[in-house]
């Protein structure tokens, strides 16, 4: 059994503890919140980038000139390279996070027709490598994750030079995997095409009637115009990846660190019963020494 100084330094060290969970709960919920308002402002940026999406489109839908689309953007045809772009995390004490998008990640490329050589696998978030490298997947690039959301722009443009290169390279297909956060405290696997875009969407957004006076009209480049609108397109896809996944990373941590803090409390309550006990005991003990004493004082007088 336990001496009252062994207990007693135990219950600091876990009431210590205690304290580091609770901060950590407490980090998280703020980060869980931040990267949930960042996706709810990416939609009206989005919906901003496909307005001006509809707007080259519907010139399109009327020009005589019949403007074409580069073929990367809208070609469904059999696909040679494919590339994907997986997200987890950089740092640990977040449950299954890494492995449950590790292995809907791999279960997926094991599904594609591709041979193994064709598919290039990026990932963002050091913790997912020893999944990857287990499965025998190859990395072709790592990129670090953000830890706010105003560090996510320059790693959003980071990803988007890479796959400008990809572009150059002939890759076919782009595919995106992250989780989504569905609640403060629930996430699940997401999977996203990002090129070649949804050839019957673009078509959808070409026909629809423009809800206003008149089709602004513009002065730049049809083609060049389009590809900056493309490259904003792809930047919203990838800015609400990072968003989605950082938020269900910490919504991850907040779950383990609630899990710690039970623990952890019924761990306390134990070790107090324990104190209370071996302190109840070493009064008593002490207290019989005391009456022996006497008594014996006694029998000899």
């Amino acid at each position: 059994m336990k001496s009252l100084e062994a207990l007693t330094a135990e219950i600091d060290s876990i009431k210590d503890l205690q304290s580091v969970v609770k901060t950590m709960k407490a980090l998280a919920m703020v980060s869980i919140r931040q990267y949930e308002t960042a996706v709810k402002a990416l939609a009206d940026y989005n919906r901003t980038v496909e307005m001006g999406l509809q707007i080259l489109l519907r010139h399109r839908y009327f020009s005589e000139q019949g403007v074409m689309l580069p073929p990367r953007i809208t070609n469904h045809n059999k696909v040679q390279t494919l590339a994907v772009i997986i997200f987890g995390s950089d740092h640990g004490l977040c449950g299954q996070f890494n492995e449950q998008i590790a292995s809907y990640a791999i279960e997926q490329i094991n599904q594609k027709p591709e041979k193994p050589e064709n598919i290039i696998i990026s990932t963002v978030g050091d913790r997912l490598i020893p999944y990857l490298e287990a499965a025998k997947k190859p990395i072709s690039a790592q990129f670090s994750l953000p830890n706010s959301v105003t560090v996510i722009t320059p790693a959003v443009q980071s990803i988007l030079l890479m796959i400008e290169n990809w572009q150059l390279s002939k890759v076919d297909q782009i595919i995106l995997f992250y989780n989504q956060s569905l609640s403060s405290a629930s996430y699940r696997p997401q999977s996203v095409q990002l090129l070649p875009m949804n050839a019957q969407w673009l078509q959808r957004l070409e026909k629809q009637a423009w809800h206003g006076e008149g089709l602004p009209s513009f002065t730049m480049n049809w083609d060049d115009l389009f590809s900056a609108i493309i490259r904003q397109y792809l930047f919203v896809y990838l800015y609400r990846a990072f968003a989605e996944s950082l938020a269900s990373e910490n919504a991850s941590r907040l779950s383990s660190m609630q899990a710690a803090q039970k623990n952890i409390e019924e761990r306390l309550t134990e070790l107090n019963s324990q104190h209370r006990h071996q302190r109840q005991s070493s009064i008593t003990s002490e207290l019989l020494d005391i009456v022996s004493g006497f008594e014996a004082l006694n029998s000899r007088e």
